[in-house]
C-alpha cells in the first residue's frame, strides 16, 4: 500500500501453522507490502515452514525472515532455504538478517559481530546467486539458486547501521521512531552508503514499530508491554552510546535487561511483560519504539516519523487478535496518513 509516501509491512510470530496461510493472504489483501516471519526456534514455529505456507497462499506481497541470523543456521543452509522460498513465491523473497536475539540466547550462543555480519551479507549474496564460494579448502555452493535474493540488515547501533549502508540492499531499523533517533539512524546509514559510493536512495529502508490500536492508549499498550521490553533488551544490548538515550534512564534500562528472559521472548502475558512497569519505562518505550495507542495516537506517531524522514514501517502483529489489528490499523491509521494532516 502506498499512501502519501508511506508503505506498511507486517511481521508475524508463527505460533500456529494451521491457519497461517489465510492470515498471510488477509495481510496481502489488506494492502501490506511486506510480510515478515520471526525466527526463534525455541519459541516459535519453524521459520521456513511458515514462509513456504505464506509463499504458497499469497501472490503479490514480498516476504522473508524478519529476521534470521548467521549463528543458528549455516550460511549455505540459509541460502538454500531462502532460494527455495524465492522460487516458490515467484521471485518475491527478501532475506532479513541480524546479529541474533532469542534464537541465539536460548541456545547460549554469542551474537554475531559486525565483521561477522558483513561476511554473512556478502557471502549470502554470492550463494543465493548460485556462485561458488571458496573458504580455504572448502567450497560452498547452492546449485539450484539462480537469483540473488535481496538482503536486509536489521540494525540498531551506529556501526551496524553504517555497515548496512555499505553492503546491504535494505535496512530494518530497530532503534526507534522519534525524530532524534530517525535523524541519528539516517546519518549513520548515509555515512556507510557514502563510503561505498552510494546514497540513501540506493537502499530500501524500513522502520520497525511495536504496534497496537485500541480505544484507549492504556488498552493498546497493555498487551504489547512484553514487545516493548524486547525492544529495550535488544536495541540497547551492547552499548547505549550514540543511541540517543537520556542518561537518567541508563540504569533502569540495564536493570530491565538483567531480568529479561529470552525463553519468554515476545510471549504475551509472560514474565517480560511486567518489566517495563517495574523499571518505569513503559511510556518512554512506547514513545520511542511504538506505533501504539488510539487511532489518533497512532496517526500522530506515524506523521511525526514521516516528518523526520521515515517512509516505510513494519508493524508487529504481537497481539491476541491479529486479524482485528490488521483491519483496524489499515482502516484507521494507514488510510488516515494518506491525507494531509
Amino acid at each position: 500500500m502506498t499512501s502519501a509516501g508511506a508503505r506498511f509491512g507486517i511481521v508475524f510470530l508463527p505460533e500456529s501453522l494451521g491457519d497461517f496461510g489465510s492470515l498471510c493472504r488477509e495481510a496481502e489483501e489488506a494492502g501490506f507490502d511486506l510480510l515478515g516471519v520471526a525466527d526463534s526456534q525455541s519459541v516459535f514455529r519453524e521459520l521456513y515452514v511458515a514462509l513456504a505456507i505464506a509463499a504458497r497462499d499469497t501472490s503479490r506481497i514480498r516476504l522473508g525472515p524478519l529476521v534470521t541470523n548467521p549463528q543458528t543456521r549455516h550460511l549455505v543452509v540459509t541460502a538454500s532455504a531462502i532460494s527455495s522460498i524465492d522460487e516458490l513465491s515467484g521471485g518475491r523473497a527478501m532475506l532479513g538478517l541480524g546479529s541474533g536475539d532469542s534464537a541465539i540466547y536460548t541456545l547460549g550462543a554469542p551474537p554475531s559481530t559486525v565483521a561477522g555480519l558483513e561476511d554473512a551479507v556478502v557471502t549470502l549474496g554470492q550463494l543465493t546467486s548460485g556462485a561458488l564460494v571458496e573458504r580455504g579448502h572448502r567450497k560452498w555452493q547452492v546449485r539450484r539458486s539462480t537469483r540473488r535474493v535481496p538482503i536486509y540488515l536489521a540494525a540498531e547501533g551506529p556501526r551496524t547501521l553504517e555497515l548496512a549502508g555499505r553492503v546491504a540492499d535494505g535496512v530494518i531499523i530497530g532503534l526507534g521512531l522519534t525524530p532524534e533517533v530517525i535523524s541519528v539512524s539516517l546519518a549513520a546509514i548515509e555515512r556507510g552508503a557514502r563510503a561505498a559510493g552510494r546514497t540513501l536512495e540506493d537502499l530500501d529502508i524500513w522502520w520497525f514499530a511495536k504496534t497496537n490500536v485500541a480505544d484507549t492508549r492504556e488498552g493498546a499498550v497493555a498487551p504489547i508491554k512484553m514487545a516493548l521490553a524486547a525492544s529495550a533488551n535488544h536495541a540497547f544490548r551492547f552499548t547505549l552510546e550514540g543511541k540517543a538515550v537520556p542518561p537518567d534512564l541508563h540504569e533502569r534500562i540495564r536493570g530491565l535487561q538483567k531480568e529479561y528472559d529470552a525463553h519468554q521472548h515476545e510471549i504475551a502475558g509472560a514474565a517480560n511483560a511486567d518489566l517495563t512497569e517495574r523499571w518505569g519505562l513503559t511510556e518512554f518505550l512506547r514513545d520511542r519504539f511504538g506505533i501504539a495507542g488510539t487511532p489518533h495516537d497512532c496517526v500522530a506517531q506515524v506523521r511525526r516519523a514521516m516528518a523526520a524522514g521515515a517512509r516505510q514501517f513494519i508493524i508487529t502483529a504481537f497481539v491476541p487478535d491479529v486479524r482485528a489489528l490488521m483491519r483496524r490499523f489499515m482502516r484507521e491509521v494507514a488510510a488516515a496518513v494518506a491525507t494531509p494532516a
